[in-house]
């Protein structure tokens, strides 16, 4: 994978946690689950969650998508950061997307925090969505094209 052109790459917000998302496509589909228990239960989301002290935000979207899906990275590329704030419970994280290749179908390992997974068509999302894609898409990025470098 490479980095997607024109990508859009910020700086973190000061003060925010850092945190990552996975963005798994298959085809012309995303990969995204339905949330519970934490923040934005009943929103669509990307897996994901906080990076560990000293870990790589790589290996942090990986590992989530591990740990949530089942599904191995074979290659991670961070497209961009998002500024999320979650007023409500007190958060603040600086989200690093990433754009990630990964083998494997999606299994439910966290039924406590995500209660299922599904692929969806980038032009036809769910609806509500977790904030942090929200912002992502805010930001412009999408998918790059079929044949496209990633």
């Amino acid at each position: 994978m490479t980095e997607t052109p024109g990508a859009p790459i910020g700086a973190p917000a000061p003060g925010a946690r850092p945190a990552v998302s996975a963005i798994v496509l298959r085809g012309d589909r995303v990969l995204l689950g339905l949330r519970r228990g934490a923040h934005g239960a009943g929103t669509w989301s990307f897996p994901g969650g906080k990076v560990d002290p000293g870990e790589d935000p790589a290996t942090a979207a990986a590992r989530e998508l591990h740990e949530e899906t089942g599904l191995h990275a074979t290659g991670t590329v961070p497209v961009a950061w998002t500024d999320d704030r979650f007023p409500g419970d007190g958060l603040h994280f600086a989200t690093l997307h990433h754009l990630v290749d990964a083998e494997g179908e999606p299994v439910e390992r966290e039924p406590d925090k995500v209660g299922r997974w599904a692929w969806f068509r980038w032009d036809a999302l769910p609806a509500p969505l977790f904030s942090p894609i929200t912002a992502l898409l805010a930001t412009g990025w999408r998918p790059p094209g079929p044949g496209a470098p990633r």
